[in-house]
């Protein structure tokens, strides 16, 4: 399918994405209060549409749409599939929330989808441009659902941190790819890539632009030191926006550092440059991400602590600068979105109308309301702690044997270390559901789509933990094909 020499086929499943949202605004505005779920039913049929013609579309070369600025490589295809997946399982999670809460209305599917695109978009960027557009639209749909409960002080509040310390973020990360397009004289990520490495840049400029770059996607991952809208945010959001902001756009953030630092920025004059950066931003993210998540009483803020910690984890894959340490990354990635879902779509699961389950006391005594419940978060809880034989085990082995064999064998023994740390207080929620008297004997009320989505999440952290070879093999090979 071509229009005026633009192929727009590789750029397809995010056209039928944005004409389901735009045509799910319009149909909304005609349905009553009482009908909304006909909006909700609508929003996980485009997703799944989406995810369909993704698949469909998917080949083994590497097309590129619109003069070069959007790319359809094995990388894009697998993440776009895993973040259709997730944002689908967010909104299976977030049902009975979001109605108790009155959040069930247009505005927060029509978001959802927007942000859906713009995680699209950042993961086929080719072009400096393409990959800040996506991220604004993403970044900006979600500062906007944070801020969906209007009446909520405490939402508002933590809106607008997000939002002036995403738009700092925003400017650093756009001042740097300024500044690499002086030294390098190209927005293209590949050619840019390429004049590095036939010593065609301006060396003092390039670094500079690398630093203000990798500030910048410090700012949108967490990383430690500029993680200090994490725990705010995810605090102060309504939890069904938390557990979008803390599963998919993990992905989307991925797929830009790889397009960044892996691809533009993987040349050998340069690559030590950003890899001794990273080692810095890993470092201090796992150490105050696992000793900060102690001291927190509140399980969403303990689990943004975990997410910094985390995100150090996956930077150990990218920094190795390896396929192999980038594909680990990736894999990491896709296991954490995983694990994230699953974490958070209990809480939501545990909450009800008039009630947040955001306190570690909230879990006591899980085991004695459902048992089935508490062994699901068992499982996801096992995962998240690094214990085998679950997933998340073999997801840090892989970014710590990449990190290792690049050299890296200090931070990969503070790495471990740090591991050990943050079992705690995984463990200690683990205490509470099976050791503890329950303090809240409200019966547990899910629909039946959510109670099928949580096992599947559950059991498949069981599951991936016990054939995790397919998974990792996948990742890497998409990453070789495509950087």
């Amino acid at each position: 399918m071509t229009v005026a020499g633009l192929n727009l086929l590789p750029a397809l499943p995010e056209i039928f994405l944005l004409c389901a949202v735009s045509a799910i605004l319009l149909i909304d505005l005609f349905l009553e209060e009482e009908r909304r779920q006909w909006t909700y039913g609508l929003t996980l049929f485009t997703l799944a549409g989406g995810a369909i013609v993704q698949v469909a579309t998917a080949g083994p070369q590497t097309a590129y749409a619109f003069n070069g600025l959007f790319v359809d490589d094995r990388m894009s295809d697998a993440l776009k599939v895993c973040v259709y997946l997730a944002v689908a399982g967010v909104l299976v999670y977030s049902r009975v929330y979001a109605r108790s809460r009155q959040l069930m209305r247009g505005e927060f599917f029509a978001l959802a989808l927007f942000a859906t695109l713009g995680m699209m978009v950042m993961i086929s960027a080719s072009h400096f441009l393409t990959l800040y557009l996506g991220l604004e639209l993403m970044s900006l749909s979600l500062y906007s659902m944070v801020a969906l409960q209007r009446d909520s002080a405490t939402s508002t509040e933590a809106a607008m941190k997000y939002f002036v310390l995403g738009a700092l973020a925003s400017g650093m990360l756009l001042y740097g790819m300024s500044m690499i397009y002086g030294a390098t004289g190209s927005l293209q990520i590949a050619e840019v890539g390429q004049r590095i490495a036939g010593g065609m840049a301006q060396g003092p400029l390039l670094v500079f632009g690398m630093v203000f770059v990798v500030a910048g996607v410090g700012f949108k991952i967490g990383a430690v030191p500029f993680h200090m809208w994490v725990p705010d945010v995810y605090h102060g959001a309504p939890t069904a926006v938390t557990v979008l902001i803390g599963s998919a756009p993990k992905l989307a953030a991925l797929a830009f550092i790889l397009r960044l630092l892996a691809d533009a920025l993987g040349a050998p004059q340069v690559i030590g440059e950003w890899q001794s950066m990273l080692a810095i931003l890993a470092f201090l993210s796992m150490a105050l991400g696992n000793i900060t998540a102690i001291a927190q009483s509140n399980i969403k803020r303990m689990l943004a602590y975990s997410t910094i910690a985390h995100m150090g984890f996956l930077l150990l894959g990218v920094l190795a600068g390896t396929p192999d340490g980038y594909g680990s990354a990736m894999f990491y990635a896709v296991v954490y979105v995983l694990m994230s879902l699953g974490a958070f779509g209990m809480v939501l699961l545990l909450s009800r109308e008039g009630f947040e389950a955001e306190n570690l006391e909230d879990f006591r005594g899980l085991n004695q309301r459902n048992r089935w419940y508490a062994f699901l978060m068992l499982l996801i809880l096992f995962s998240l702690a690094g214990i085998p034989v679950m997933v998340g085990f073999w997801a840090k082995l892989a970014v710590l044997q990449a990190a290792f064999a690049a050299g890296y064998r200090v931070l990969v023994v503070a790495a471990v270390l740090f591991s050990l740390v943050g079992a705690y207080y995984y463990l200690r929620v683990v205490k509470l559901m099976y050791f503890d008297e329950a303090v809240d004997q409200a019966p547990i009320v899910a629909t039946a789509e959510q109670r099928a989505v949580m096992a599947v999440n559950g059991l498949a952290v069981l599951a991936l933990g016990l054939a995790p070879g397919w998974l990792l093999t996948l990742c890497q090979r998409a990453v070789l094909v495509s950087l």
